[in-house]
């Protein structure tokens, strides 16, 4: 399928709310860290997932993931 669109393109979204979907099973594989908060931002040119975590002291940190497709090459 040939895609007609890319800011944002319909995969570019469906992967970045996959990744919002799964965050309990990617937390499974974080070593000492916790996801305490998921935030997406769908509508942007490149949508955006942020995860917010603590470590095992406590210590919060910030994770944030692009989703950007590369044009077709038909």
């Amino acid at each position: 399928m040939k895609t007609s669109t890319y800011n944002p393109s319909p995969l570019e979204v469906d992967f970045a709310n996959a990744l919002f979907i799964l965050q309990k099973e990617l937390e499974k594989h974080l070593q000492d860290n916790h996801i305490v908060n998921v935030e997406t931002q769908l509508n942007r040119d490149n949508p955006s997932v942020k995860f917010s975590l603590l470590d095992k002291d406590g210590d919060p940190h910030e994770v944030v993931l692009r989703v950007i497709q590369i044009p077709d090459k038909f």
